[in-house]
């Protein structure tokens, strides 16, 4: 396998477990199947940087030849298209050659959404998790910012401290694909930055009496990266979700983001808008929102109707019309 590809496979499977906790099994499902991939395309001479939309179609035919079960087709148009989708938004491409290819049939699941009480009891959480007040403001500032802003977690963990000072009410994003953005800041969201950055300042000077260089990130760590990871805050924001009461399994940075994106829906923002907050490429990638919306809002009028409970109550037996 080449060395390019297998960066993109590592870089892709560590985002994944980061960003929307995919499980190991998982993980390890997506590593076989791009590696089949791969030697399909070996076989045929053709690599992953330059494949185009015809021969992912055409693995998918040879797949379905070799009497592959539908779901395991699925599963594995599933990991070249993540991949690919991936692969544009860090630009190490400038096209996604499968983004328009259909699946074997699969239903199209939904973002799980969190209810506004359940993101408020998570930022609750925040606010008192931690071993003390400087983690405590830290992650606070972490979840309002996710929250106010909808960032990938990618974005939010490297963010520079130099986009974060003098009080903005817009907040400079560096996104996928070195693609700069703004996003406007809400008043707690702004009140928390303002905290952590007077606690995060006074650790940063301590460190540099010490002889060490000053960070030029807003969440320093003192790993590899100079930032905290994607893997840490994944960690953290399940903590959160165990002390707020919140099924932890609901709770990723990625759902948060479906929450700020759907949640905005559903007060009324317009959807370019929401695009644009994003740093979606095509407005149809934040259509699903939509969709999440309105599962949610037929969901409310099944449970909360009163003829729907007026049914519910006579499902055992006659209504006042029977007989009639």
């Amino acid at each position: 396998m080449q060395t390019e590809l297998l960066h993109w496979i590592s870089t892709f499977l560590e985002a994944q477990a980061a960003e929307l906790g995919a499980a190991t099994n998982t993980q390890l499902a997506y590593g076989r199947d791009l590696k089949d991939f791969d030697s399909f395309l070996a076989r045929r001479a053709l690599d992953f940087v330059t494949v185009g939309r015809k021969d992912i179609e055409a693995y998918l035919v040879w797949c379905d030849a070799q009497g592959l079960a539908k779901s395991t087709r699925a599963r594995r148009l599933s990991a070249i298209k993540q991949l690919y989708r991936f692969a544009f938004e860090e630009g190490w491409r400038s096209d996604n050659p499968a983004i328009q290819i259909a699946g074997p049939g699969q239903d199209k699941r939904l973002p799980k959404v969190l209810s506004e009480d359940e993101v408020d009891q998570l930022l609750d959480a925040a606010r008192h998790s931690g071993r003390n007040t400087s983690d405590q403001l830290r992650n606070t500032c972490l979840m309002e910012l996710l929250y106010a802003t909808g960032m990938r977690v990618s974005e939010l963990v490297s963010l520079r401290v130099s986009a974060a000072r003098g009080d903005p009410r817009l907040l400079l994003i560096m996104g996928k694909g070195g693609k700069e953005r703004l996003v406007p800041l809400s008043d707690p969201a702004r009140e928390a930055l303002a905290a952590w950055l007077v606690q995060r300042d006074k650790t940063d000077e301590a460190a540099q009496a010490k002889g060490k260089p000053a960070s030029i990130y807003l969440f320093p760590s003192r790993g590899s990266a100079g930032y905290l990871t994607r893997h840490r805050f994944y960690l953290l924001i399940k903590e959160f979700a165990l002390t707020a009461g919140v099924d932890p399994s609901k709770v990723t940075p990625h759902t948060l983001r479906h929450a700020f994106a759907t949640h905005l829906l559903a007060n009324g923002a317009d959807l370019r808008a929401i695009q644009t907050m994003l740093g979606h490429a095509d407005v149809a990638t934040t259509e699903i929102y939509t969709h999440v919306l309105e599962a949610r809002l037929s969901e409310l009028v099944l449970e909360n109707h009163p003829l729907a409970k007026a049914g519910r109550r006579s499902s055992g037996g006659k209504t006042s019309s029977d007989g009639q």
